[in-house]
């Protein structure tokens, strides 16, 4: 038997955090193929979310479901405006109602534009209520896309009968390239939208002052477990985003895994302060689910974890104490960072949360060690920092970790009632979803919901992983990487990008964002770098300065020199040597899909459309700097 991970070292002392799923059943099949799940059952669920929102509407009807901070006419945010579940319930019913005469369907749904904001809550719930679909689109594919390529690619698929924006002036522009001439725009403020002119738009009040009736009543009633409830779009990583089906079943019985899997969450409601985007799956099903399944509250933080935003999720979470905390890699850090000097923030943040959860990408292990040091500091023991696997098709919590011992890529066991499949993919395990969370398909795409099952059922993700300990199944799993990311070199070796791309992360930090890959069919690994704006404070420059001229400075030069030496002189093999790095001014861009909304890097995009900077990396083209271990600067 070996031996627990944190029995070699005296155990750190951990906040109370129950784990529910900690063994496992693993049988084999044939060809290599193993299956898993957990020796806890899936117990009863309700049918459909809209259930959930009269209950708690009737057991706790003045509790605090959202709340979100009243923006003053000069963009300044000042108190939160809360909304009860009563008031929610109320608010869902009068749209709901509103939406019911329009006619709208499945085959004609909503299309929401904008980003998390009471409103866009009301008018979901709206649509849940009356047993219409709503799809919530990235907002950056109208204010940040130029042709409104992906946003023109939603709408025909979807072929809404309504679209929604908060503000006519940001999005009016997408809202008059995209919507048919059929489809109702209603804003919640009109602005100025010169794009709009000619078009009748309705106001967003319109439909909270419909008077509710017993006929939206009975449209929730006729809604069942099959109902689609909304549509949520993929990352288009590979391909243009594909529209996922989610129904009340998979909503429902996903939340019951979670609280099979995290009992905490039975044991007291959430309360979130969170900034992730509803119209991806990690914020809008995974936490708003989480909330409106177990009765919490979810403070909508409007900052991110970007340089010009962060200080006001900051601010939020001095004021607002969560119980659980989710956020990506590059939010930890900056919370991390801020935690060292920021009495409040520590006082706040560290008085009941029980747990962390990243997702995203890699954390870097100095962004742990903070973390930890800060909470010991603090309130005399650690945080745990969990992690888990999912995704849009899977509601998306598939996998969650089994105890506090925790290191980056841990992704631990299934939750109860969903199924692993491990296939055999090369040198690598395929893992493979089925279960009551699993999405029936693609909506209008019956060929791509075919390819997306193998032939007993199983959804196939492309992600592969690893046992931590081929010995201690009960230990779980590991990621290892995207199966369609890895590559072989021109020696036949093959490259496993995932832990690689990690390794350079961490071995970076705090100074990257991201990084590619390369070295398909070439003698050796090389790496496309996306800085942080963290690498300015390594020069003199001003802060101002171009990022070109910021990544060309000799003390910026010396310190990726010294992380290309690093990672060559503790790489095992030409597998993972990286060689060569090349640093990029320009950030991945979204237009090309080269990065999603919530920011997570596309390999196989980013080295189609900079085949030209590869080819440079590796020719040493004049007027690239390529940094290797012999370089000299």
């Amino acid at each position: 038997m070996s031996i627990p991970r944190a029995a070699a070292a005296a155990a750190p002392r951990y906040r109370p955090l129950r784990f529910g799923v900690t063994q496992a059943r693993v049988r084999g099949g044939a060809g290599g193929v193993q299956y898993l799940n957990a020796e806890q059952a899936l117990q009863p669920f309700a049918e459909r979310m809209s259930d959930r929102l009269r209950h708690w509407a009737q057991a706790t009807p003045e509790a605090t479901f959202l709340a979100q901070r009243v923006r003053a006419a000069d963009g300044q945010l000042g108190d939160w405006r809360r909304i009860s579940y009563a008031q929610a319930l109320d608010g869902a019913r009068r749209i709901g109602q509103a939406l019911l005469a329009r006619g709208l369907s499945a085959e004609r749904p909503v299309l929401i534009l904008s980003e998390n904001s009471l409103e866009h809550a009301l008018l979901a719930l709206g649509c849940m209520w009356a047993g219409v679909p709503w799809c919530p689109a990235s907002p950056a594919y109208s204010l940040i896309s130029k042709d409104y390529g992906k946003l023109r690619h939603i709408v025909g698929t979807l072929t809404p009968g309504l679209i929604w924006a908060e503000d006519g002036a940001r999005y009016g522009a997408a809202m008059a390239a995209t919507a048919p001439p059929d489809c109702e725009l209603v804003l919640s403020r009109h602005g100025d939208a010169p794009s709009l002119q000619g078009r009748s738009t309705t106001a967003f009040s319109d439909l909270l002052a419909t008077e509710a009736t017993p006929a939206v009543d009975a449209a929730q009633a006729a809604t069942g477990p099959d109902t689609i409830v909304k549509f949520l779009f993929t990352s288009g990583s590979t391909k243009l985003p594909k529209a996922v089906i989610n129904t009340h079943r998979m909503w429902c019985a996903n939340q019951q895994q979670m609280r099979q899997s995290i009992p905490v969450l039975a044991e007291e409601p959430p309360v979130l302060v969170d900034w992730l985007p509803w119209n991806h799956t990690f914020g809008g099903n995974h936490n708003v689910g989480m909330v409106l399944y177990n009765g919490g509250a979810l403070y909508i933080d409007e900052g991110k974890p970007t340089p010009a935003l962060i200080q006001e999720t900051l601010r939020n979470l001095r004021e607002i104490a969560p119980t659980l905390y989710f956020n990506v890699p590059t939010g930890f850090e900056a919370i991390a960072n801020a935690m060292q000097h920021d009495d409040q923030l520590r006082r706040t943040l560290l008085s009941r949360v029980k747990m962390f959860f990243y997702a995203g990408a890699s954390l870097a292990q100095p962004v742990w060690d903070s973390l930890f040091a800060s909470a010991e500091r603090e309130v005399g023991e650690r945080i745990v920092m969990a992690s888990g696997l999912g995704m849009t098709e899977s509601s998306p919590f598939g996998l969650f970790v089994t105890s506090p011992d925790v290191r980056a890529g841990d992704l631990g066991l299934p939750a109860p009632g969903l199924e692993l499949k491990l296939a055999p993919e090369g040198d690598k395990l395929e893992i493979r979803y089925r279960g009551p969370n699993i999405t029936p398909g693609y909506w209008r795409t019956p060929e791509t919901t075919a390819e997306a099952f193998d032939d007993e059922g199983f959804f196939c993700t492309g992600d592969a992983v690893a046992w931590i300990d081929p010995r201690e199944p009960d230990l779980g799993l590991r990621f290892d990487g995207r199966i369609a990311e890895d590559f072989k070199l021109a020696t036949g070796t093959f490259v496993s990008v995932g832990p690689l791309r990690g390794r350079v992360i961490t071995g970076g930090a705090p100074y990257i964002q991201d990084v590619v890959i390369t070295g398909l069919n070439r003698a050796e690994v090389g790496a496309l770098i996306f800085p942080t704006p963290a690498v300015r404070a390594l020069t003199p420059l001003p802060a101002d300065a171009p990022m070109t001229d910021v990544l060309r400075h000799p003390a910026v030069l010396q310190k990726f020199h010294s992380l290309v030496v690093d990672l060559s002189l503790t790489a095992t093999g030409s597998a993972n040597r990286v060689a060569r790095l090349m640093l990029l001014a320009e950030p991945p861009s979204i237009d090309k899909g080269e990065v999603t909304d919530k920011g997570s890097i596309n390999q196989r995009a980013v080295l189609k459309e900079r085949d030209a900077l590869v080819q440079a990396l590796y020719d040493e083209a004049p007027g690239h700097i390529v940094i290797k271990p012999d370089s000299r600067f």
